[in-house]
This record gives C-alpha cells, sequence and structure tokens, in this order.
C-alpha cells in the first residue's frame, strides 16, 4: 500500500543524510532551537523512517508548534497520526488524524486519513464474544470512506475490511441468540437471529441462524 506523502517533502530522501548529521550536532551543542520548519519535517521523517515514532512525534509536534503556519505543519499533523499508529496508541492516532481531517477537509490525503481511523478500530477487533464497539466503528468509518470516495483506492482496500467487521457482528448476534435461546427467552433469541440474517451478508452464519429461527418459532408457538 503505498504511503502518503506531502508533494512540499519530495527532497527530503535527498536531504535526509545532511539532516542526520546536523541531528546529531545539535544533540550535542543543545541548537535544537535553531531548527527551521524545514529542517524539524527531514528529522521527523528521518526519525519515523528509522521506525523512532516517539521521537518522531516529538519533533512534529515540535513543528506544529513552532511553525503553526508552515506549509510543513500539515506534513506534521498527519504523521502524528501515523506515528501513534504504528505505536498502536489508537485513540491519540485517532484524535489526531480526526483533527486533520477537521482541518484539511478538502486535503488530497483525506481518504488515507479516514481508512487509518477505520483501522484504528479495525485493528482491535476481538473475538466474537467481547465487545463489539470496535467492528461497529470501524465498519462505519470504512463505509463513510466508500461512500464519499468510492474511486479511491483506500475505499477498494477498505472492503475487505468490512468483510470481518461483519462476520464479528454477526458472530456476536450469534452466540447472544443460542444464550437467550438455551435460556428459554425465544422471542428475544428470535430477534438476534433475525438480526444474523437480515442485517449482515452471508459471512457464514446464515446457516446455523436460520436453523435457530425455526427452532424459535417452534418454542414460540408451544407457549401459546
Amino acid at each position: 500500500m503505498k504511503k502518503v506523502y506531502i508533494a512540499c517533502l519530495v527532497l527530503w530522501f535527498a536531504c535526509s543524510g545532511c539532516t542526520a548529521i546536523k541531528d546529531a550536532w545539535r544533540a550535542i551543542t543543545g541548537e535544537e532551537e535553531e531548527y527551521s520548519a524545514q529542517e524539524l519535517a527531514w528529522v521527523g521523517m528521518d526519525n519515523y523512517e528509522s521506525r523512532d515514532y516517539k521521537r518522531a512525534i516529538e519533533k512534529f509536534e515540535k513543528l506544529k508548534d513552532w511553525f503553526p503556519f508552515s506549509r510543513y505543519a500539515i506534513l506534521a499533523e498527519l504523521k502524528i497520526g501515523d506515528a501513534h499508529y504504528k505505536l498502536e496508541q489508537y485513540e491519540e492516532a485517532i484524535f489526531a488524524y480526526e483533527e486533520f481531517e477537521k482541518l484539511h477537509p478538502r486535503n488530497e490525503a483525506i481518504p488515507y486519513v479516514i481508512y487509518q481511523i477505520g483501522r484504528c478500530y479495525f485493528d482491535r477487533i476481538d473475538s466474537v464474544d467481547r465487545d463489539q464497539t470496535p467492528a461497529r466503528k470501524a465498519l462505519e468509518t470504512f463505509q463513510r470512506l466508500q461512500k464519499q470516495f468510492p474511486n479511491d483506492q483506500y475505499a477498494h482496500t477498505a472492503a475487505d475490511h468490512i468483510n470481518k467487521c461483519y462476520k464479528s457482528l454477526a458472530g456476536n448476534e450469534l452466540i447472544i441468540g443460542i444464550f437467550y435461546y438455551k435460556s428459554k427467552h425465544y422471542k428475544a433469541a428470535y430477534n438476534r437471529f433475525m438480526a444474523v440474517v437480515s442485517e449482515y451478508p452471508d459471512v457464514g452464519y446464515h446457516q446455523k441462524a436460520l436453523q435457530y429461527l425455526s427452532k424459535c418459532e417452534a418454542s414460540i408457538a408451544e407457549q401459546q
């Protein structure tokens, strides 16, 4: 999957060696306050590409604080979200991405930003017997991406994740329905099994849900 880069950093690769030297020198001399916006962007990207995400965040935060109107501040806002995501600090990443989307709604990176918000939820999806909030929020975010940018590559990538979201949510409805059925709460169970069939595509649970629907109907009829 391609990375999203801001056009103003096309020279970063050519200059990264120079900035590494400057970074080392400033670490010795304590002259960090003399960084330019461009140099902070380069050093932050050096740290990010070296997987030193904590230090990258520090540099990008300084870039935002010291040069809020710089053209490089946009890069910093985006890469802060990416660095938090790499550190699995998902709430912090979501906050950074949502701030970016709010501040730059027309930026070319917005499809990527929305996708990354979805991934922050998606990566926290657990087993079907656990809280399904991450699956629901991931699904909502990926569907929003597809609606807003149907032809974007990130919308196409999100389609694969949506299937897993459906599977997790459908599986959760099924096991809750089975619990209600075994507890003889047949109407509540019926509603859960019906949700599996009507609200989610066939992701492997339809046949079992249909079988339990039939059992519920029979049990409800016996109670009447």
